[in-house]
């Protein structure tokens, strides 16, 4: 059966059916007038196996509070996206209490109904709404890239969350299904798991999630090779993108390299709602990729399982070297680094035998949609952790978030605590630390540790999910690029005084070699927040443009 939109509209349903006859095709649009009734409708089609993507509801109702109204929901549906489209008679009436609710999570956007036909800014908000619901869905419409495996292996786990960040339509198939036995007709007698067949039939075995990267990405590798670029940035979160924008957009031949998906941690976000200019917010991977196809559009070639091992500067007007893990080179006349952080380690007994296996680093976007009905834990207190919180949450029955400090408020910010405060499947636990982990192949158990009193408790959990801080990737670096004790990379006035010129220090994302620059969070001192990050990558490009002059790159 087709996913099932819920009118809730009882005064104006001529308005709403009318305004969602567009959506007929790909939906079944339903109308009722109470909550009751709505309720009921979406209990019935839970039962028979359909799916709820959205729920649009007038701002007053007859038989309840309207907030009142979207919990029962969420509890009903918890993977539906939630509407309140007021009448104009009522929109400024009810704005201020309906967009206080709003602010804390309560639903995700207050609209004001449409007054005539092909109100596209209305219909932009639904659109994005179905597509943030498409995204969560476990069995997509199209798959781009097909997995077969017999089973959810490290593997097979990792394959799926780089296919899921950059934003390629996949599903998992068994070996003995239709789809499944369709791919394998393309391989030998005795594959090996998982098999990947990309959109254009090739079919292949990846060891490792680079293969993949490599297989589904290809990249103008030949013509990078033979020619020196302007800019080399190493790393696509944020700052390596925004950087990759600005340079291209103004004429600089730009690459990319990423040893892994575009968008860096940001990538992994569910939804970001402090960005600049997405007032319904966005997933890291689609603001990621937006990015990316700006780059492209502007020229920028990207190099996507590409991991940078070494670079060696340039001397006498030369240009930098850098050289990857897979024998190939990049000549380039400056250096962008903002290959970002990665998350730390926990180094619990047991853990990192499970990694892939029920225990994700990041929030492992491919892996929440296998929560659904789990106990999952959270380790961390940023604001990473409270997305991870609130996109779990549609699907595990229980998220503990374990902080090792006495509360959240320290390192959250304000409207994800809001959001968590309200959302029932939440519970933070502080003075927490995860000491021991277990399973049967898999994730069964951990061991908590009550930092105040040194009391272990054991619990039963599925998922555990580790967002616990930075640790910057600089082992590829030359040791005349200066770090700090933490080995985060030095620009500007905090280089030491010895790599001045004379009283004049580096600009201010320039490291201690002329011509390589640090932006993000991969340099010391920076705000660790996908705006700040994206003001560096973009702020780096006059200066890139000042180390250039005066002539462009030749091949």
């Amino acid at each position: 059966m087709d996913p099932v939109i819920v009118l809730v509209a009882p005064e104006h349903a001529e308005v709403l059916v009318d305004e969602f006859g567009r959506y007929g095709r790909d939906y079944d649009v339903r109308c009722v007038g109470t909550t009751d009734d709505a309720d009921a409708l979406i209990a019935s089609v839970l039962g028979e196996g359909g799916r709820v993507p959205l729920i649009v509801s007038e701002s007053l109702l007859p038989d309840a509070e309207t907030y009142e109204a979207l919990a029962r929901w969420r509890s009903l549906v918890p993977t539906a996206r939630r509407v309140v489209a007021a009448h104009w008679s009522r929109f400024l009436t009810d704005a201020p209490h309906l967009r206080h609710g709003l602010a804390k999570g309560k639903y995700d956007a207050y609209l004001l109904m449409p007054r005539g036909r092909r109100d596209e800014e209305f219909h932009g908000a639904i659109g994005e709404l179905l597509s943030d619901w498409g995204a969560t869905v476990p069995d997509p419409e199209v798959d781009t890239v097909r997995v077969v495996a017999p089973g959810r292996d490290a593997l097979t786990q990792a394959v799926c969350d780089f296919l899921e960040r950059m934003g390629m339509p996949h599903h998992v198939y068994t070996p003995d299904s239709e789809q499944g036995r369709a791919v394998l007709a393309h391989v030998g007698p005795d594959p090996s798991f998982p098999v990947v067949q990309r959109v254009d039939g090739e079919t292949f075995s990846p060891t490792r999630v680079r293969d993949v990267a490599l297989r589904v990405f290809p990249s103008a590798a030949q013509v990078v090779a033979d020619s020196v670029v302007d800019v080399a940035v190493v790393g696509a979160g944020p700052a390596g993108l925004a950087a990759a924008v600005y340079a291209s957009s103004e004429g600089l031949s730009t690459v990319v390299l990423e040893a892994e998906a575009v968008g860096g941690q940001a990538g992994t976000s569910s939804m970001i709602r402090n960005y600049l200019g997405f007032p319904r917010g966005i997933s890291g991977m689609r603001l990621a990729q937006r990015a990316r196809n700006q780059a492209i559009r502007f020229g920028t070639t990207f190099l996507t399982g590409w991991e940078v091992e070494h670079l060696s500067p340039g001397t006498d007007g030369e240009p930098h070297l850098l050289r990857t893990d897979e024998g190939a080179e990049v000549r380039a006349r400056s250096v962008v680094i903002a290959n970002g952080v990665s998350y730390r380690r926990l180094r619990v007994p047991g853990v990192e035998d499970l990694v892939g296996l029920g225990v994700y680093y990041g929030s492992a976007m491919s892996a929440a949609r296998e929560m659904e009905d789990a106990d999952v834990v959270i380790v961390g207190g940023g604001n990473s952790a409270g997305q991870a919180a609130v996109h779990l949450s549609r699907f595990a029955r229980s998220v503990t978030i374990a902080v090792r400090r006495e509360s959240l408020e320290p390192t959250m910010s304000s409207y994800l605590l809001g959001e968590l405060a309200f959302n029932p499947r939440v519970t933070v636990r502080p003075c927490t630390e995860v000491v021991g982990a277990g399973g049967d192949g898999r994730l069964d158990w951990l061991v908590l540790r009550d930092t105040n009193t040194g009391a272990d408790e054991q619990v039963v959990c599925r998922g555990l999910f580790l967002l616990l801080g930075a640790e910057p990737r600089c082992d590829w670096l030359p040791g005349a690029v200066a770090r700090d004790a933490r080995g985060f990379v030095l620009t500007g006035r905090d280089v030491p005084t010895e790599h001045w010129a004379g009283d004049i220090p580096p600009a201010s994302l320039e490291t201690t070699v002329p011509g390589v620059f640090a932006v993000g969070d991969v340099r010391a001192g920076s705000m660790k927040r996908v705006a700040a990050a994206s003001g560096e990558g973009a702020s780096v490009v006059p200066l890139v443009h000042a180390w250039l002059e005066p002539g462009p790159a030749t091949a």
